[in-house]
């Protein structure tokens, strides 16, 4: 009965912060920090009951890659990506429950320019204004920087409602990106592998 009611809340906060912008979200995590906590731990679940995580998939993509690239993790949850790679990790989420942790609305973050060389979406575009926080990974990745985005496979699914992923592959790419690849072998959710424009 109460993994069924931690399930029903967690369904209903992952609703609100689908339905509402970034600094709207963040205003509601800061109103009752406990939120956050329940959010995370009904995500948890969730995700242990997938037989492979996009997070692990992104850290083997990292250590494939030169430990000296510079990452952004935006909508960490719980720093994970940070805790298992070799690289400077920024990690961003509404609430910083984690000391590495830095609380922030994903569209606003507080990198320079031009700093970052690989900016992660892990399950985190989430939101009516999330085209703004690509915007964002935009302005602080370097030219060439790596845009890695993973997300739920419903979510790009046109015959249920979800976005078709050539269409939303083409928005990002009208935001100064161009697409490397496409994973969409996992039943769970997709990765996309996008590049900064120079």
């Amino acid at each position: 009965m109460r993994a069924r009611l931690s399930g029903g809340h967690f369904r209903m906060i992952n609703e609100k912060l689908y339905t509402c912008s970034g600094d709207q979200a963040l205003n509601y995590f800061k109103e009752d920090t406990s939120l956050f906590n329940v959010y995370h731990a009904g995500y948890q679940e969730q995700m242990a009951h997938w037989p492979e995580q996009p997070v692990n998939i992104i850290i083997k993509w990292l250590k494939n890659h030169s430990p000296s690239l510079i990452v952004a993790d935006f909508g960490c949850g719980d720093a994970r990506l940070a805790r298992n790679v070799k690289n400077k990790v920024f990690s961003f989420d509404l609430v910083a429950n984690d000391p590495s942790v830095i609380a922030c609305d994903m569209s606003n973050t507080p990198l320079d320019s031009l700093s970052i060389d690989v900016a992660v979406f892990c399950l985190s575009l989430m939101g009516t204004n999330f085209s703004n926080y690509l915007q964002e990974a935009h302005r602080v990745l370097k030219p060439c920087g790596w845009l890695l985005i993973a997300e739920v496979k419903s979510r790009f699914d046109p015959k249920s409602g979800g976005a078709d992923p050539d269409r939303f592959s083409k928005a990002v790419c009208e935001l100064g990106f161009m697409s490397v690849s496409k994973d969409i072998s996992n039943k769970m959710f997709i990765l996309l592998y996008f590049k900064k424009k120079v």
